[in-house]
């Protein structure tokens, strides 16, 4: 019992998760090696030369290995001719080649690239979403049917020295795996570990393996289930980590940190593509910023350790705590803006919704739910939602202003009589933990955590600080804070969604809370702590779009297509856009969307309710309007205020 929930080396000790070594050309990949960096192209795989300058592109941006999309055999074949340009050009970088339906572009590309991608959704097995019965003796049937087809390239492979990826995702399980186990993270690692078994069978194991989603906690939960599975079969793969279809822009890299982010912070990890619908040499320095984090995490202040694996990381459930105000039990988790660096005027609190010229407030869904000022007054009562904390010196001097809380430190708490009857916040880390001090709050209602670090390792230590109050039945609510001194927008958007992502994913919070130090402005903080929310699903206030990155096989320009139809539709709070270049990609891949624009054709358009096609090969130029009908016609679309 001590390991059925094991995915990692330690839940406390940050170490790498050892796993054999695949070579794939001259880079090695796994076995404690650096966390090797790659990504996509876009263009037509036919265009050598484009192909070859964005992949030089791609290189110099830092991807040390360039996956090119074969979609035909044709296409598998000119990857010959992509090399040898390369070649010839002074580039000896590693070339994989993406296979989805034709196992006979897999078969000629296994002869010619370092390595193939195969998806076994798409490879061989059925997938109509047809929900069909299937015995045990047809089941294993189709196995060995797939065993057929599949077992020609794995012997290539081995004959060429040709590494492969079996890459699951999550929206393209076959038919067959969605009867047995359904649309869950157990069933993309079975899909896995079907062909990996193949594999084995055939004494092939220069392979590597990935779980993706567009969601990110589907994400984390198949690769930790995967690895267990692993152990528990003596299997020690390499694991490649993405999150599919993450879309452009902030949100994108909020949702990539956090998936990607939450499974590095365990060790787990060892190679990386971050999906952009951007031009695919953006994708690396994203890449390079988030694993830099962990480059020297080895080191951190020792955490106080667990004694087994008796937590279930697989599936989610929200820590259960009391309910103080609207903090805690079945609130969204909270957000908390940071003012405490700043001079409360007219400026900070017009970022916030106040409008000076009528004195009002408008209040967006984005609206931040607290506000911390330090030792100022707010100078201007507060609407009913919106409430202020302040530090209890400063608190106790002065409570003339209304939905005004004090927040203390330890020793404040223990030593000051006068505390609110309403919220009284407690500012500590894991190592201010004492017995007094735990027995002193476990059943008082009137408090709430806020949960910092300094370590290293800060994730682990709140993450352990929270499981040890959950041993305890210590019930308060935590705002998880972090604090930062970056200059650097994205990187803090990169290191802050990685922080703190990983803990709301695991239902461990009741607030969020970034401070930093640097020159990055209040709404960007703002912003992306409820980017943080959004994709971790644990407080939804805007429109979520999964868009693919494009690659050889789009036939439409899909960041144009992106931004028309999020100029459109951002104010659809709640509702999931798919937007895919191809079938290849839709509806399998946008698994989570509520409706879907997929390309299937030049220029031609079919539109998706759910994995439901309802139009199909619209011309290009009405699409976006007929989509914009179906939202409509479903009665999910809002006017925007005027």
């Amino acid at each position: 019992m001590k390991n059925k929930f094991k995915y990692c080396n330690s839940l406390t000790e940050y170490s790498r998760f050892n796993t054999r070594v695949v070579n794939v050309g001259n880079v090695k990949i796994g076995g404690g090696n650096p966390i090797v960096i790659q990504s996509m192209t876009t263009t037509n795989t036919m265009d050598t030369l484009a192909t070859v300058e964005q992949s030089i592109k791609m290189y110099n941006a830092g991807s040390e290995l360039v996956r090119i999309t074969a979609p035909s055999l044709k296409d598998a074949e000119n990857l010959k001719n992509i090399k040898e340009e390369l070649k010839r050009r002074g580039y000896n970088f590693p070339l994989i080649a993406d296979i989805h339906f034709t196992p006979n572009a897999a078969e000629a590309a296994a002869r010619i690239v370092e390595k193939v991608r195969v998806n076994p959704g798409n490879y061989v097995d059925k997938k109509k979403f047809d929900q069909i019965e299937y015995s045990d003796e047809e089941y294993n049937s189709e196995i060995e049917r797939i065993a057929e087809r599949f077992s020609p390239l794995v012997k290539i492979c081995k004959e060429y020295g040709t590494a492969m990826r079996i890459g699951t995702n999550h929206g393209s399980l076959s038919d067959r795996i969605m009867s047995r186990y359904g649309d869950t993270p157990l069933g993309m690692v079975e899909s896995a570990l079907e062909f990996v078994r193949i594999c084995e069978a055939h004494n092939y194991q220069n392979l590597v393996l990935s779980m993706k989603s567009s969601n990110p906690q589907v994400m984390v939960q198949a690769y930790r289930l995967l690895i267990n599975k692993m152990i528990a079969e003596g299997m020690n793969y390499p694991l490649h980590l993405g999150v599919t279809e993450a879309g452009d822009g902030d949100d994108a890299r909020i949702k990539s940190s956090v998936g990607i982010g939450s499974l590095l912070e365990d060790g787990i990890g060892d190679t990386v593509r971050v999906s952009l619908t951007e031009p695919p040499e953006f994708e690396p320095p994203v890449a390079k910023k988030i694993i830099a984090k962990y480059l020297n995490r080895a080191n951190h202040t020792k955490i106080k350790g667990v004694g087994n694996f008796s937590t279930n990381s697989f599936s989610y459930k929200r820590r259960a705590t009391s309910e103080v105000v609207n903090i805690g039990n079945k609130n969204v988790p909270v957000v908390v803006a940071d003012a405490s660096n700043t001079k409360v005027d007219s400026t900070l609190l017009e970022s916030l919704g106040y409008k000076l010229k009528n004195d009002k407030w408008n209040i967006s869904d984005t609206a931040v739910d607290y506000i911390y000022l330090g030792k100022e007054q707010c100078g201007i009562e507060l609407p009913q939602n919106l409430f202020g904390i302040i530090n209890s010196p400063e608190w106790s001097e002065s409570q003339s202003e209304k939905n005004i809380y004090p927040i203390f430190t330890i020793s404040e708490f223990n030593s000051n009589s006068k505390k609110s009857n309403k919220i009284n916040f407690i500012e500590l880390t894991y190592n201010d933990f004492s017995e007094e001090f735990l027995q002193k709050i476990k059943n008082n209602l009137t408090v709430v955590l806020v949960l910092t670090t300094s370590n290293k390792n800060g994730m682990v230590e709140q993450r352990r600080a929270i499981w040890e109050l959950m041993e305890r039945e210590i019930d308060v609510p935590i705002i998880i804070k972090r604090e930062y001194n970056l200059e650097d927008t994205e990187q803090l958007i990169i290191d802050s969604s990685t922080d703190l992502g990983s803990l709301f994913l695991a239902g461990l919070g009741d607030g969020i809370w970034i401070k930093n130090y640097g020159d990055v402005s209040a709404s960007k903080i703002t912003t992306t702590a409820f980017g943080i929310l959004q994709a971790t699903r644990t407080r939804i206030t805007k429109t979520e779009y999964i868009a693919c990155p494009s690659c050889g096989r789009t036939l439409f320009d899909l960041v144009e297509v992106t931004n028309k139809i999020r100029n459109r539709t951002n104010h659809l709070k709640g509702v999931k856009i798919g937007i895919m270049g191809c079938i290849v990609n839709g509806p399998g891949e946008m698994a989570d969307a509520d409706y879907g624009y997929v390309g299937s054709g030049v220029s031609k358009i079919s539109l998706y309710r759910g994995q439901e096609v309802v139009q199909r090969n619209l011309n290009q130029e009405v699409a976006v309007e007929k989509l914009i009908q179906l939202i409509k016609d479903d009665g999910n679309w809002v006017e925007i205020d005027a």
